[in-house]
């Protein structure tokens, strides 16, 4: 097959965290499997622009990438180089799966491929949570998908969710869906030793918990730092990047709950470093008040570090069934006790970590979700009737 995916955003971006990791591992997976995989974006990376050639392909573990400028409304990521890139070559693919909803390139990228006669997959990658759009601009948001997101779903071949929460999410928005497929992210298996040396540096006073994503206010650190109260002999280590500047809010209340001294901020951590910080943890936590799916998790357990996880997010069902962590609740009260007992457990934590490792082999590869996305491309080109 020859597969084009469409994303606002893409590596090396690595300020936009999940959903782009995530994009790559599958298209670095269905390139092994021997698909000819394409990505069309923007060079977009926060305030600046990536260090990238336009317009021209660049080859990313096999995916052949080719990025385009965004100069104006650039939140919207529009860019005019990428829509005529759309039109002029969308009809030599056989399918195009689009990541993310409320931006443009999913928008110009769905029209295109209906005037194309393309089939197409919408991957909302958790941008499509009644509750999130409800509390940030809700009004603006309310008007797109009555007047573009409705009607890209609407006519899309499939739409694909990465965790059974985020298919029962969409559907509180009580418009039509197509078929809904539930394939989960995947996480790349590390099989090699690592160095010691790590350029984060981290208290040795106290074991630490890890928190690992963005610094915002949708994680839930607001009701971490509180349940360390619960919790006095343990640090917490936080490492992501804080776009918002949520930070200084996170410190006035660690403040006052007198933890300050506890809660140490590492910044974004990649490859060796984010490893090194999951190894040597008493557990992840993510207290998410919405999340669709947790790469993060899937990342600890393949380090054998358990995961403490609320009920919102994506992974929960899969921590609790394989065994490989804590499901609890999002009050600070609640936080505290499930930590208070797991740290208190080596023996728990230490099975924990295995169970976690083993269901990543069996079930998290890339290989093995990359499996499933193609028979879901392959399904939908088969149903197709033939010209």
């Amino acid at each position: 097959m020859r597969i084009l995916h469409v994303i606002p955003t893409y590596v090396p971006a690595w300020r936009y965290g999940g959903p782009i990791i995530a994009v790559h591992g599958l298209c670095r997976a269905l390139v092994r499997r021997g698909h000819e995989v394409h990505v069309f974006t923007t060079s977009v990376d926060g305030p600046v622009d990536l260090d990238v050639p336009l317009g021209t392909p660049v080859d990313l573990d096999g995916v052949s990438v080719r990025y385009f400028a965004s100069r104006h409304l650039r939140r919207l990521y529009w860019s005019p180089p990428l829509g005529a890139a759309l039109k002029a070559r969308l009809p030599d693919y056989d399918l195009v799966h689009l990541h993310s909803v409320f931006l443009w390139p999913t928008w110009a990228a769905a029209r295109a491929a209906r005037r194309a006669g393309r089939p197409y997959v919408v991957s909302p990658r958790g941008m499509l949570v009644r509750a999130l759009v409800t509390r940030k601009s809700w009004l603006a948001k309310a008007l797109w998908i009555r007047l573009v997101e409705r009607n890209t779903i609407r006519h899309a071949a499939a739409v694909h969710a990465t965790s059974a929460l985020e298919r029962e999410q969409l559907g509180r928005f009580g418009f039509a869906l197509p078929h809904t497929e539930v394939i989960p992210n995947g996480v790349e298996l590390e099989t090699g030793a690592l160095s010691p040396d790590s350029s984060v540096s981290v208290p040795v006073d106290r074991p630490y918990l890890l928190f690992l994503g963005r610094v915002n206010w949708k994680k839930g650190l607001d009701r971490l730092i509180p349940a360390l109260t619960l919790v006095p002999d343990v640090n917490l280590v936080v490492a992501g990047n804080d776009e918002e500047n949520y930070r200084p809010v996170l410190e006035v209340l660690a403040a006052r709950e007198g933890v300050r001294g506890r809660v140490h901020f590492v910044g974004p951590v990649y490859g060796q470093d984010k490893q090194l910080l999951l190894r040597g943890a008493l557990a992840l936590v993510l207290p998410s008040y919405s999340e669709n799916f947790g790469n993060v998790v899937l990342e600890a357990m393949a380090a054998g570090c358990p995961a403490v996880v609320t009920e919102e997010v994506g992974l929960a069902d899969v921590v609790r069934s394989s065994g490989a962590g804590v499901v609890t609740g999002g009050t600070p009260e609640a936080l505290g006790i499930a930590l208070q007992r797991l740290t208190a457990d080596a023996e728990a934590r230490r099975a924990m970590g295995e169970k976690g490792r083993r269901i990543v082999a069996t079930d998290y590869s890339w290989d093995s979700v990359a499996s499933r996305m193609e028979a879901l491309y392959g399904n939908i080109l088969a149903s197709r009737p033939r010209s």
